[in-house]
């Protein structure tokens, strides 16, 4: 099994959190709504509860269709998401800062 990203480390396994993690994973890549369930570890039944709270704020958007599918991505001019990068690479800074604490103490 995967270790869990640093962002669901610190969120907890819900599904939201699991659709915002794949997503910030993948900024700048489009999906289907299920591929989103797959890549995320859910079904798509949790993917499509969440769907409308994540479509209201902004958090995704749509960037084509193919026939009737549609794809999304992270939308990452909206402020909510944007604070969530910044969660994420806070994140990873202190994670960093710390193995390197940690390489010093060792030395």
């Amino acid at each position: 099994m995967a270790e869990k990203s640093l962002l669901l480390q610190l969120t907890g396994d819900m599904p939201l959190f699991k659709i915002m993690d794949f997503l910030v994973d993948n900024k700048g890549l489009d999906f289907t709504k299920e591929q989103i369930a797959d890549g995320a570890g859910l079904s798509r039944a949790s993917v499509f509860n969440y769907w409308p709270e994540l479509e209201s704020r902004g958090i995704l958007k749509a960037t084509r269709k193919e026939g009737k599918t549609t794809y999304y991505t992270l939308n990452s001019a909206n402020p909510l998401t944007k604070r969530i990068l910044e969660l994420e690479m806070t994140l990873i800074q202190q994670t960093m800062e710390k193995a390197s604490t940690e390489r010093e103490i060792m030395a």
